[in-house]
């Protein structure tokens, strides 16, 4: 199997292997455990103690295969981890263990996980971008750069000059450094008067602050340029999460008339049907269904057999997608990728978190709702459990 864990949790370590032994007596009882990086989520349940050389003895299914480590992991209070040594296999998933180290993390999930069966629920429309744009790096995928290539060979005729490029991490115009720092805009009427560079309100970058002292030589230049009015807009890039991305920016220089704030407002339009034409095509749209192995509060775990989605889910940070459950509408989530795991077959098994702007509040409050019954269901059978013991 390949493992890629993508977001790492911070952890505590257990000091002795007795307080292990202590924690899991006293936590684990009755609540599951389970073997970590194991597609199919397999129970792994303590059948014996031994205090003399402190190993357990470990039952799991009978088909499950494993070498000399594995790692077994449970909730309580919070996330715990157990490194293990298979000291002896005394038959098919029995297996005689060593407590190497176990760890807690530092954050607690307070969040149930169910186990979802075939027909219960399904995820599926999933929207996830085919290119990441690096924030950092503003590494623009050459599909996109092709984008921007064709909508400034379309729009020529808007000004005597136009341009549309990156806005590169290596730039060196204040301005447009300015503009991808902040995401602002440029309207300046009259390029002959100092003014006019000011900024209009918090919307726009205030270019003869920017420039200062030197904005008599800016203004001096491009009078001898023959510029009469200038607009710059950015191009702000939405992710999934609904993070805004200042990647590139149009701009519009004219020679022979002043522009007018209706001028402004239309190249703001075309910077929108711009980014909307960039995520159509930066975006995979698939309707197939596909498995959940268990889903809580917090996150879920999908197995991910579609080729086209496999495709771009190795390189993706998340994505959009719908949960349905059995009688119900589409409750519509973002996912962000927290662990894969390849199986011998080619399938992935995610682990996600629910999070960003995406899980909007009214879908948040409807996954909520119907969880709740899960809940009770689950707590009632704990209790039952508790008391029968």
């Amino acid at each position: 199997m390949r493992i890629e864990q993508r977001k790492n949790r911070e952890f505590n370590n257990f000091e002795t292997v007795e307080d292990v032994i202590n924690l899991l007596k006293e936590q684990f009882s009755t609540r599951k455990l389970y073997i970590k990086y194991d597609a199919e989520k397999q129970e792994a349940n303590i059948n014996e103690y031994n205090n003399e050389d402190k190993t357990l003895m470990i039952v799991t299914d009978p088909n499950f295969k494993t070498d000399k480590n594995l790692i077994i992991y449970g909730l309580s209070d919070k996330y715990i981890e157990i490194d293990l040594e298979v000291v002896e296999e005394f038959g098919p998933g029995y297996f005689k263990c060593k407590i190497k180290g176990a760890r807690r993390a530092v954050e607690g999930r307070n969040d149930l996980r169910f186990k979802i069966n075939q027909g219960e629920a399904v995820a599926t429309n999933f929207r996830i971008s085919k290119h990441i744009i690096e924030v950092s790096r503003f590494n623009i995928p050459t599909s996109i750069k092709v984008i921007l290539d064709q909508f400034q060979s379309a729009n020529m005729k808007f000004s005597d000059k136009f341009t549309v490029d990156v806005l590169s991490s290596d730039i060196k115009d204040v301005v447009l450094q300015s503009i991808k720092k902040t995401g602002k805009n440029i309207f300046i009427s009259d390029l002959s008067d100092p003014e006019a560079y000011k900024a209009i309100n918090d919307d726009f970058v205030d270019v003869a602050q920017v420039y200062g002292h030197e904005l008599a030589q800016l203004v001096k230049g491009n009078i001898e340029k023959k510029f009469k009015s200038m607009i710059t807009v950015p191009v702000i890039y939405i992710t999934e999460d609904e993070m805004a991305i200042p990647f590139a920016y149009i701009q519009a220089i004219s020679t022979d008339e002043n522009f007018s704030m209706d001028k402004f407002i239309d190249l703001k339009e075309m910077a929108l049907n711009l980014v909307e034409r960039i995520r159509d095509a930066n975006t995979l749209f698939a309707s197939v269904h596909q498995q959940i192995i268990d889903v809580g509060r917090g996150g879920a775990k999908l197995k991910i057999t579609d080729g086209e989605l496999k495709k771009y889910i190795q390189k993706s940070n998340g994505f959009i997608f719908d949960i349905v459950f059995k009688l119900q509408a589409p409750i519509t989530l973002y996912g962000g990728i927290r662990t894969s795991l390849t199986d011998p077959d080619g399938h992935i098994y995610l682990g996600i978190n629910f999070e960003g702007n995406s899980s909007r509040k009214d879908e948040i409050k409807r996954f909520y709702d119907v969880l709740k019954p899960m809940e009770i269901d689950y707590k009632a059978k704990l209790r039952k459990n508790i008391k029968n013991r």
